[in-house]
């Protein structure tokens, strides 16, 4: 083989040799994950759990000390306005022990002295108003025929007139006796202690239509006044409380639509803000983070026929929807990163073209979730690079 042929052979195995080499050391593509850029329908929403919750509600208690029968309604029961929820009687009569029994019959024989003393007063009392009167009436006819003075027929009748007076306060001394008697008698009458019976039963009533939340009391008993016994309400006017980060809380306005969702129907229900409430209370988080929070109260605006199962203190999901527009760009959320461009901090994303990373800066505009919508620098279609590798550089070889 000549010289010549054997040099092409040699400089081609040597090309093919250093290709091999180039091909073996260069850089491999950075594996990445991508999604498209999206345009269409976003919203700005704020999601929290929520729990249901009556407007109003009626605690029924006992109106008295007493003795409380048996309730028989039930939790989930349907009451009318004035009917008749549970009964109770007044407290009964305490059970007398023997030294006490002894005393209320000594009690007795004394207010039974008493009375006899109190109408022998009232016979002496009598005696000396008849006494008066006959002496004043026979002593005006002498002092018409002047045998006497008028001084001394006033004085007479003066004398009547106490005479009258003393027999009033026998005859009310004689009353109060009589009734010191009969209460002697009647603490004497129960000395075992009993009820009052089914005559003196005191009768509570409903005050709306409802069902019954929930019985405090059920068994018959003593009961004292204010204990309660029942709890009415009517869930038709049932309502949503969300417990909201204050943050969030002052961007939410009444009249606000909001979704609920995950309260264990096949559909969403509609709701509106009816009111936010204008104090905040601290809350720990399941991280031990104190979190001060707002409660803002929701109305369910859809038919009552689709959310009949629910009841009070039900746990829903609430979105309060705060901003939409229905052709807007948008990424997900991990595509953004801060990067410094002519000493000021940006924001910008990975565009994949032609296999390679391409930095691109963009304005982000609202968040909500996991997306956000860009309202410059990107178009409907293009795909950007989620979470980028800090490693990763503009123009950059990137592989998914």
């Amino acid at each position: 083989m000549n010289n010549p042929l054997k040099r092409s052979l040699w400089t081609i195995l040597a090309l093919g040799l250093l290709l091999a080499l180039f091909w073996a050391l260069r850089p491999a593509p950075m594996q990445v994950r991508i999604s498209p850029v999206q345009q269409g329908y976003f919203a700005e929403t704020i999601e929290d759990e929520g729990r249901t919750r009556l407007r109003e509600t009626y605690s029924i208690s006992a109106p008295i000390d007493g003795y409380l029968h048996r309730v028989v309604l039930e939790p989930g029961d349907s009451v009318q306005a004035g009917q008749v929820l549970f009964s109770l009687e007044p407290a009964p009569a305490p059970a007398l022990d023997a030294r006490s029994l002894e005393q209320a019959r000594e009690q007795v024989s004394a207010a039974q002295a008493r009375l006899l003393a109190a109408k022998a007063g009232l016979d002496s009392s009598l005696q000396e108003r008849r006494y008066a009167e006959q002496e004043y009436q026979r002593h005006q006819g002498l002092q018409q025929q002047g045998v006497i003075s008028a001084t001394q027929l006033d004085r007479l009748r003066h004398d009547w007139q106490r005479a009258q007076a003393a027999e009033r306060v026998a005859t009310a001394a004689v009353e109060v006796a009589r009734y010191e008697v009969e209460n002697a008698r009647a603490v004497l009458a129960i000395t075992d202690g009993s009820r009052s019976g089914e005559e003196r039963l005191l009768k509570v009533l409903a005050p709306v239509n409802g069902l019954v939340l929930q019985r405090q009391r059920c068994c018959e008993g003593v009961i004292m006044a204010g204990a309660p016994v029942l709890t009415l309400g009517d869930l038709n006017q049932l309502e949503v409380q969300v417990d909201l980060l204050s943050a969030d809380a002052v961007r939410v306005r009444p009249g606000m639509p909001v979704e609920l969702e995950r309260w264990g129907g096949d559909s969403s229900l509609q709701g509106l803000v009816r009111r936010i409430e204008p104090a905040g209370f601290t809350r720990v988080s399941a991280l031990g983070v104190d979190e001060q929070r707002v409660p803002v109260l929701v109305s369910i605006e859809s038919g009552p026929e689709l959310w009949q199962q629910l009841g009070e203190g039900y746990r829903v999901e609430a979105r309060f929807l705060l901003w939409q527009q229905h052709d807007a760009i948008s990424i997900p959320s991990s595509a953004l990163f801060r990067e410094q461009y002519q000493g000021e901090s940006r924001w910008a994303v990975f565009v994949v073209a032609n296999g390679k990373a391409r930095l691109r800066w963009v304005t982000p505009g609202r968040r909500s979730g996991l997306s956000t919508q860009i309202e410059a620098g990107l178009t409907a279609g293009e795909k950007v690079i989620t979470h980028p590798p800090a490693s990763l550089h503009d123009g950059d070889a990137v592989r998914w």
